[in-house]
């Protein structure tokens, strides 16, 4: 019988997560909504940058849950979403996902710990904040 390992990021990693993603926001002349979730997608961690839109709290969120939920990172599944496309529609499933750039999943490894969601600004400069937020426990 084979075993089931899991893992899960921790607080204090995705406080780093975070607070790396923050950074790069601010170096990059941006303000972000945050999101870290963890291996089961629940929320893990989260900041709303000082006059952030409200708006994307929500966006931020979802992208996290997205991109935990198929272990790809949310642009990746805006391509395959398309019209035509073998994804087409499924931002329609799980009470609402988000189908463009901004939320990575977070690795150990060969394994999903966790991802994050960074909405506030144009998808590239979502994307951007993401991969330094990744990057801050690669």
């Amino acid at each position: 019988m084979s075993s089931i390992n899991t893992k899960d990021i921790s607080l204090s990693q995705a406080q780093a997560v975070v607070a790396a993603a923050q950074a790069k926001a601010a170096e990059i002349g941006t303000k972000m909504d945050i999101a870290v979730v963890d291996a089961g997608a629940n929320l893990k961690a989260f900041a709303r940058m000082d006059g952030a839109w409200i708006g994307s709290i929500d966006i931020a969120q979802k992208k996290a849950r997205t991109a935990r939920y198929f272990d790809m990172p949310t642009g990746t599944i805006g391509t395959l979403s398309q019209p035509g496309g073998s994804l087409y529609n499924i931002e329609h499933s799980n009470n609402g996902l988000i189908s463009f750039p901004g939320g990575l999943p977070i690795m150990d490894g060969d394994t999903v710990i966790g991802a994050i969601g960074v909405s506030g600004s144009s998808v590239e400069d979502d994307h951007t904040v993401a991969q330094a937020g990744v990057d801050a426990i690669s």
